[in-house]
C-alpha cells in the first residue's frame, strides 16, 4: 500500500507538470476556447439589463422595402434615418447609438448630410462611430473641427495601468462633421477576436491622440451620464457606480445573453413606416411605449452589408448585438472575470494527484474507469459552476492533468497487477466459471486448498438414453450435438446466477450460492430446471434431425450444506463441493427414471421456495441408495401449468395419501384411471399391484425404497 501511494503521488505530480507545460505554451487554448463556447451556449440567459435595450435592425427586409416603395438603393439617403431618430425622440428613449460609419459625405449632396445632422441634434443623446486603427486611416491627430469626447480619465495625473498601453491607436477616420459635431460621443467598434476568429472579448475603450474613445456599448450608456469619467486601476474600470473588469490585455470578457435577437428587435423599415404613419395622422404600427427609457442601438443584419461575426453563440452573429451585449453587461453589472492563472495551476495539481492516487489504489478496471470518468467530469463541472458566478475557470489544464494522471496510473496498474490477473484468467478459464474467475481476480488469496461450509442448491442433469444415442452417431456428429445441448443448458444456468461445477459427458453439475451469495438460490435453481426443460422441448425437433431420436433429460435438485472451495492438489485443483447434499441431488436425478418425471426436487428445496411462481406436486417419500433417512420428493410446475392440470394433480394427491395410509386398493383404482396420461400415476399403479400381491411384512411407512442409483 505505501508503494502504491507513493507511485500515485508521483504520477499525479508528473501529470500536473506536463499539463501545465502544455497549457503554458498555449497548446491547450483550442480546448479551453471550445469548452468556454460550450458553457456560453448552455448558460446564456437574459438578465435585468436585457429588457432595457432595444435594437433597430437594418435587415434584408428593410433594404427590400425601401427599394420597392421609395426606390432607395444602398446606401440610403441620410434623410431616410430622420424618421427613425424622430421616433426614438417621441418614444422617450434614453439614448440612440448608430453602429454605422459615416466617414464620407452623402452621395445625395451636402443638404442630405445637413438634414441628418439636424435630426441628430434634435433627437435623444446620440452616439456615432469613429474608425480607429494601428495601420490605416485619414487622421493622425484629432480633427480640430470636431470636439473631443467629453468622457475623461479621472486619474490622468497618476500612472495609468499597464493594460491601457495595448489600447493605443495611431490612425483615425472621423465621421462627417454634421454627424460628429451633433453626436454626444464618438465610439469605437473594433472587435477583439481570439486566434480562432471567435469574438469572446471586446475592448472597453481605445486611445487616440490622448483622448479616450469608448466602445459603442460603453458610449451608449455614458451618453446619458454627462459627468461620467473613467477611473482606471490594474483590474479594470470604474465609471459611476459601474465596474468593468479587464484582463491583462485590457479586454473585457462578454457574458452573452442568448441567440440573436435575445434583445428585443424591430426592423428599420417598420420603425420608418410607423413614424411616417403618425405624421399622416394614422396609428403607430410599432408601439413607442416599448422604447421608453431604453437604450436603442441601430445596426445592420443584412448579409450583404457584412456585419456578421463569429461568436460562441453562433458563427453568424450580428456585430450590433455584440455591442448590445456589452451594454447589457454594463447595465446589469455582471461582466465575466477571468480567474488568475494560479487557480488553474493549483486545480491541475490537486486533480492530477487525486486521479493518480485513486486509480493506483483501485483493484480492478471498472473502479479505475469510474475514478477516471469522475476526474474528467470535475473540471467541466467546476467550469460550469464558476460561469454561473461570473468567473472564467480554465478547465483545459486540469482536464489534461486528470487525463494524463488517469491514463498513466491505469498503465501502471495494467503492467503490475494486470499481469497477475491475466495469469489467473488464462490459467483457470478452461475449468472454472467466469464468476469464480472474476472473484479470484479480485481476491487472489482465495487460490488455496480447502473451502468453506455453505448452503447450496445443487443441480444434476443427465440425458435419457445417451449411451444408445452416442453409439448411433459419429464422433464429430456426437460432439456437435452435445455442444449444442450443453451450450443451451449452460446459458440458462449462468443467466440464473448459477456456477457450472463440471460436465461429465452429457451430465451437467451446477450449484447456486457460491462463490457469490444469492439469498434466493433455491428459487433460481428451480427456475433454471424448468427453463432447461422448456428450452430442450423447443430444441427437440432440431436435435431429432441430428440424433435420429428425441432427446429428454432428467434433473435432480437438492438444497443443503456442503463444503465448497478449491479442492485438489497443489498442482491442479477445481472449485467444487463435497457433501451428502450433493449426493442426494445426484440420486434424485436417477429417481426420475422410476416415476417418469423430468424434474425432482427434494423437500429441503421445496421448503425454501416460498414464491408463488411455482407449484409443487408431492411425488413420494423415498429412501435412496446410500441414505438411511427417507426424503420427500416433489415435481415442480409453473403456476399457470399447474392450474391447467388442477384436476389431475388433485386426484393424484388424493390417491397418494390413500397409498400412504396403506389403502392400496382405493389408491390403485385412482392411479389406474390416470395411468395412461400421467407417468407417476402409472408407476404408482404398478407399485400398488405389487403391494397387493406381496403385502408389506412389517409396519407400513409409505416409504418407497430405491434399489438402484
Amino acid at each position: 500500500m505505501p508503494r502504491k501511494i507513493l507511485q500515485g503521488l508521483l504520477i499525479g505530480i508528473l501529470a500536473a507538470l506536463a499539463a501545465g507545460l502544455v497549457g503554458y505554451n498555449g497548446w491547450l487554448n483550442w480546448l479551453e476556447n471550445r469548452s468556454w463556447d460550450w458553457r456560453v451556449r448552455h448558460l446564456a440567459a437574459p438578465a435585468t439589463g436585457t429588457a432595457h435595450i432595444r435594437l433597430i435592425l437594418l435587415d434584408q427586409a428593410s433594404l427590400d422595402w425601401m427599394a420597392k416603395e421609395l426606390h432607395f438603393g444602398w446606401p440610403w439617403p441620410r434623410e431616410a434615418y430622420e424618421p427613425i431618430l424622430a421616433f426614438c425622440r417621441r418614444a422617450g428613449a434614453r439614448s440612440l447609438t448608430f453602429d454605422m460609419l459615416f466617414t464620407e459625405s452623402s452621395v445625395y449632396g451636402m443638404d442630405d448630410d445637413e438634414a441628418f445632422g439636424n435630426a441628430i441634434h434634435q433627437s435623444v443623446p446620440f452616439t456615432g462611430i469613429i474608425w480607429l486603427s494601428q495601420d490605416r486611416g485619414l487622421n493622425r491627430t484629432w480633427s480640430p473641427e470636431i470636439q473631443r469626447n467629453r468622457l475623461t480619465i479621472a486619474n490622468t495625473n497618476g500612472p495609468l495601468p499597464a493594460w491601457t498601453h495595448a489600447l493605443q491607436t495611431t490612425f483615425a477616420s472621423f465621421p462627417v462633421p454634421q454627424v460628429a459635431t451633433n453626436a454626444r460621443l464618438l465610439a469605437t467598434v473594433n472587435a477583439v477576436p481570439d486566434p480562432d476568429a471567435i469574438i469572446r472579448r471586446t475592448i472597453p475603450f481605445q486611445w487616440f491622440d490622448g483622448t479616450p474613445v469608448p466602445s459603442l456599448g460603453l458610449a451608449a450608456w455614458a451618453a446619458t451620464q454627462p459627468d461620467a469619467s473613467l477611473q482606471l486601476d490594474p483590474d479594470g474600470i470604474r465609471i459611476g457606480d459601474r465596474r468593468i473588469p479587464v484582463d491583462r490585455n485590457g479586454h473585457v470578457i462578454l457574458r452573452y445573453r442568448g441567440p440573436s435577437q435575445t434583445h428585443q428587435a424591430v426592423s428599420a423599415a417598420a420603425v420608418f413606416q410607423s413614424e411616417m404613419r403618425t405624421r399622416e395622422g394614422l396609428p403607430d404600427t410599432v408601439d413607442p411605449a416599448g422604447f421608453r427609457d431604453t437604450y436603442v442601438v441601430f445596426g445592420v443584419t443584412a448579409a450583404a452589408l457584412m456585419d456578421l461575426k463569429p461568436t460562441p453563440i453562433s458563427r453568424v452573429y450580428p456585430g450590433v448585438e455584440i455591442h448590445a451585449t456589452f451594454l447589457d453587461n454594463l447595465i446589469t453589472g455582471d461582466f465575466m472575470r477571468e480567474l488568475p492563472s494560479s487557480t488553474a495551476w493549483g486545480s491541475t495539481l490537486i486533480l492530477s494527484l487525486a486521479c493518480g492516487l485513486a486509480i493506483r489504489l483501485c483493484s480492478n478496471g471498472w473502479q479505475a474507469t469510474l475514478v477516471m470518468l469522475l476526474g474528467l467530469t470535475l473540471a467541466p463541472l467546476a467550469g460550469f459552476t464558476a460561469y454561473a458566478r461570473g468567473l472564467w475557470f480554465q478547465i483545459a489544464m486540469p482536464l489534461a492533468g486528470a487525463a494524463l494522471a488517469s491514463l498513466s496510473a491505469i498503465i501502471v496498474n495494467y503492467a503490475t497487477e494486470g499481469r497477475q490477473k491475466r495469469f489467473i484468467k488464462n490459467a483457470f478459464q478452461q475449468y472454472l466459471s467466469p464468476v469464480v474467475i472474476d472473484k479470484l481476480v479480485r481476491d487472489p488469496s482465495r487460490l488455496r486448498l480447502g473451502g468453506e461450509t455453505r448452503e447450496l442448491s445443487i443441480y444434476f442433469s443427465d440425458v435419457q438414453g445417451f449411451t444408445s444415442i452416442s453409439e448411433a452417431l459419429s464422433p464429430e456428429d456426437l460432439t456437435a450435438l452435445l455442444n449444442e445441448y450443453l451450450t443451451a443448458m449452460t446459458d440458462i444456468i449462468m443467466e440464473e446466477g448459477g456456477t457450472i461445477d463440471k460436465y461429465e459427458g452429457d451430465a451437467v453439475i451446477a450449484f447456486w450460492n457460491a462463490p457469490l451469495d444469492l439469498a434466493d438460490h433455491p428459487v433460481r435453481a428451480v427456475r433454471s430446471a424448468l427453463r432447461c426443460q422448456e428450452t430442450l422441448a423447443a430444441m427437440r425437433p432440431r436435435l431429432r434431425e441430428r440424433a435420429g431420436r428425441d432427446l429428454f433429460c432428467r434433473i435432480g435438485l437438492n438444497t443443503g450444506k456442503v463444503v465448497v472451495g478449491n479442492m485438489g492438489s497443489h498442482q491442479h485443483f477445481n472449485y467444487t463441493f463435497l457433501g451428502d447434499a450433493g449426493n442426494l441431488a445426484a440420486r434424485l436425478e436417477g429417481v426420475n427414471k422410476q416415476f417418469g418425471t423430468p424434474i425432482l426436487v427434494s423437500e429441503m428445496t421445496r421448503r425454501l421456495v416460498t414464491t408463488d411462481e411455482f407449484h409443487f406436486r408431492e411425488i413420494a417419500r423415498v429412501q435412496v441408495v446410500g441414505r438411511k433417512e427417507p426424503v420427500g420428493i416433489y415435481q415442480p410446475y409453473r403456476t399457470a401449468t399447474a392450474r391447467e392440470q388442477h384436476d389431475l394433480l388433485t386426484r393424484f394427491d388424493t390417491a397418494l395419501h390413500q397409498y400412504y395410509a396403506g389403502k392400496f386398493t382405493e389408491a390403485l383404482r385412482q392411479f389406474e384411471a390416470d395411468s395412461k396420461n400421467d407417468p407417476p400415476s402409472a408407476s404408482f399403479a404398478r407399485r400398488c399391484r405389487h403391494l397387493l400381491d406381496h403385502p408389506p411384512s412389517g409396519p407400513w411407512q409409505g416409504v418407497w425404497e430405491m434399489t438402484e442409483k
